[in-house]
């Protein structure tokens, strides 16, 4: 096992440090570093993207002939990794690496034609419809239903946690489209225009202040048949492939080091106006805990990396990665908030009900409350540790 970079992979380090001076705009930066919400808002995001994609270099993990690189799993994460310590924002993955994925693997190709460029240029903006009220980590008992009706479906029912449906003008959904069998037998994946009659939205605020996420209404909504990718009833399969990407599609450490360089600037500016701020050494006594646990954390990753590189396969290690970046994440945000004390009682509204405020100091509560969330989405922490007890430890 080697840890280390080639000398070719550290040049290309050098091309991508020298691409983000170049082209990463300040604005962009500003908007991410005071942003609360699990991403940034649509403008920055497209923006980012539009010139990611001028470079080529937006969706490393698509195949080359469909606008992807070749680049090697070290020379993906140098990328991530240098793009979070410059500041720049996570595209939206929603539309890029959750449903492209599924279009390219089980698509038709008029679907694939149709969906794939416009999600690469932005001209289609996705949400993911899969949890339901009463359906969240059981998801297989979603209950939307799809009746159908010749040529089409007609969908009654709702989502929710629907992030970013304000925005968007597609959401991929999966439908209940039999009840006969067991619930897993019963599922469709659907594509659904959300400017069709009788879609409604409805704003969830967070508790932080935050319109990120919503509950999506369909009343006698009709989609026609052609927008379900794959069989009938086989919508498990392709949500299950989804989740894959949606849960494993990352590393975690450079994001956390951004977070972290962000509150040993605010520690500083801290001591700047109050010298005998932490005097106990109490604060530079956890920041060193949440240094060693996310040290670790990167070794990990660099080793699933070295694997990943040889052909294998990461396994419950992502599991493992995912349980401990959120406790190294939650630790992070409390830390913050901890630092900034009485500051954080006036929690300024973000502008127009987006996750962006007009400095960092505002956002850091928000944080703090967004980042409980991450207990729960993109695979609850109970849920992992019994993965992890299961193929790890044999219980």
């Amino acid at each position: 096992m080697n840890l280390n970079f080639t000398e070719s992979e550290l040049q290309f380090q050098d091309e991508v440090r020298q691409f983000l001076n170049d082209h990463l705009p300040a604005h962009i930066v500003q908007a991410t570093g005071n942003n609360s919400s699990v991403f940034v808002d649509k403008a920055i995001a497209l923006e980012w993207q539009e010139i990611l994609v001028k470079k080529g270099w937006a969706v490393p993990q698509w195949p080359v002939e469909r606008g992807g690189t070749d680049w090697t799993p070290a020379e993906k994460y140098i990328f991530s990794k240098e793009c979070y310590l410059a500041g720049a924002p996570m595209l939206i993955p929603l539309g890029l690496l959750m449903l492209a994925p599924v279009i390219m693997a089980f698509g038709t190709e008029e679907q694939k034609e149709e969906y794939l460029p416009k999600i690469l240029s932005g001209e289609h903006y996705w949400c993911q419809g899969y949890s339901e009220p009463g359906s969240g980590s059981d998801l297989a008992s979603l209950k939307l239903k799809a009746e159908s009706d010749g040529d089409d479906y007609i969908l009654n029912g709702s989502k929710i946690w629907t992030t970013h449906a304000h925005y968007a003008d597609h959401i991929f959904c999966l439908v209940r489209t039999d009840n006969s069998e067991r619930p897993q037998k019963g599922i469709s994946f659907l594509l659904i225009d959300m400017n069709t009659p009788g879609v409604k939205v409805d704003p969830i605020i967070t508790m932080a202040g935050d319109h990120e996420v919503n509950q999506v209404f369909f009343q006698d909504v009709r989609v026609p048949k052609s927008n379900r990718i794959g069989e009938e009833n086989k919508g498990w399969t392709y949500a299950k492939y989804l989740l894959e990407f949606e849960r494993g599609g990352g590393f975690y450490s450079p994001r956390i080091t951004y977070e972290l360089n962000h509150l040993k600037s605010l520690i500083g500016e801290q001591k700047a106006k109050n010298p005998s701020f932490d005097s106990s050494g109490s604060i530079q006594e956890k920041v060193a805990r949440i240094e060693i646990n996310l040290k670790a954390l990167e070794i990990t990753e660099l080793r699933i990396l070295s694997d990943v590189s040889s052909g294998g396969n990461p396994g419950p290690e992502s599991s493992i990665m995912k349980v401990t970046a959120v406790d190294i994440e939650q630790a992070v945000s409390e830390l913050a908030v901890e630092v900034i004390g009485y500051e954080g009682v006036a929690m300024t509204p973000p502008a127009d009900n987006t996750g962006y405020r007009e400095d960092f100091i505002s956002s850091v509560v928000p944080s703090y409350l967004n980042t409980r969330a991450a207990s729960i989405f993109g695979g609850s922490q109970e849920v992992q540790r019994n993965i992890i007890a299961k193929m790890v430890l044999g219980l």
